[in-house]
């Protein structure tokens, strides 16, 4: 018999300030010797949207490599498991904090990106990770694409139709599939259809379905959306970076918020499901072109203890 493991993780509530809100995520600071079998065992034992296990870097210019993993499969990058990853790992103090502004590289099954820990009085107050460059896929504009589109989440063509926006895949990292919609009450009449929503994803090559309106609930929010991911075992996320920051790219790209050099917008999610999330994205243009896309937000600990297998 093999000796029994203890693991050591950190459950955070990210894109929020209040337990119980944003999304969790799981954060195991020293995943060293698991086997990917392993791995993805221990995140479907957490029933998270993601978990993260932290690992050492093979590119010397990262301080971390981070592995995500949801309850059925390995991604290769996200948005909400790196912010949480990053705050967990500077209050246990794997990350040394080292001024208001802490730069550091991460590694991930993609590449080595830089994020931003800012901290106040020792304590990170907000985690910002810069996104991969963003890809705009192809647009939707096929009645029967959009009668899809449509029946996937439940609602009528009309109100995805009557906005300007186009529905178009769009990726910072994790492509996804960008609907607008008209009004407040079409986002939360959304009933989704799983299985649609899979095939739907299968048709345009994206992992799941990001729907916004500009019409929100927060005077201070941008726009108001929900995500739909069931292709990878997430029937509705509360807050997801990584289709934040392609939504923050396609908001920008198609001229739905005033645009400056830099564009601040803040996204609300989760609502629908009692885990209000908000989420900062900044967009930096230059020429109409979008050089950066970064997403950011605050989290909170909300959970530590051991695994044992």
């Amino acid at each position: 018999m093999p000796e029994p493991r203890s693991l050591k993780f950190y459950q955070a509530d990210v894109f929020t300030s209040q337990p119980f809100g944003g999304n969790p995520v799981a954060v195991f600071p020293d995943a060293s010797g698991l086997l990917d079998e392993q791995l993805q065992k221990i995140a479907r034992e957490m029933n998270l949207s993601e978990t993260v296990f932290v690992f050492p870097p093979s590119d010397p210019a990262a301080v971390v490599r981070l592995r995500i993993f949801t309850p059925t499969q390995e991604i290769p990058f996200a948005g909400h498991p790196v912010v949480g990853a990053m705050h967990v790992l500077a209050q246990i103090g794997t990350l040394a904090l080292v001024e208001a502004v802490t730069h550091i590289v991460y590694e991930c099954n993609i590449g080595i990106f830089p994020a931003e820990l800012h901290a106040r009085d020792g304590q990170v107050i907000r985690v910002i990770m810069t996104q991969p460059q963003p890809q705009f896929l192809e647009k939707v504009e096929d009645t029967e694409d959009l009668y899809m589109v449509a029946g996937a989440l439940g609602i009528s063509k009309q109100i995805i139709t009557e906005v300007k926006w186009p529905v178009q895949g769009v990726s910072t990292g994790l492509p996804v599939l960008i609907v607008p919609v008209r009004t407040l009450t079409g986002v939360r009449s959304i009933i989704p259809n799983d299985k649609a929503i899979v095939d739907l994803c299968g048709r345009f090559g994206t992992n799941g379905v990001m729907v916004f309106t500009t019409v929100t609930v927060e005077p201070y929010a941008s726009v108001h959306a929900r995500m739909f991911a069931p292709a990878i075992g997430i029937s509705e996320d509360p807050a997801t970076g990584s289709a934040g920051g392609a939504l923050g790219a396609y908001l920008v790209e198609n001229g739905v918020v005033e645009i400056a050099p830099k564009t601040e917008i803040i996204i609300e999610q989760g609502y629908e499901i009692d885990r209000p999330s908000s989420i900062l994205v900044q967009v930096e243009s230059d020429d109409d072109i979008i050089q950066s896309v970064k997403v950011g937000g605050q989290c909170v600990m909300v959970a530590e203890g051991t695994l044992k297998f």
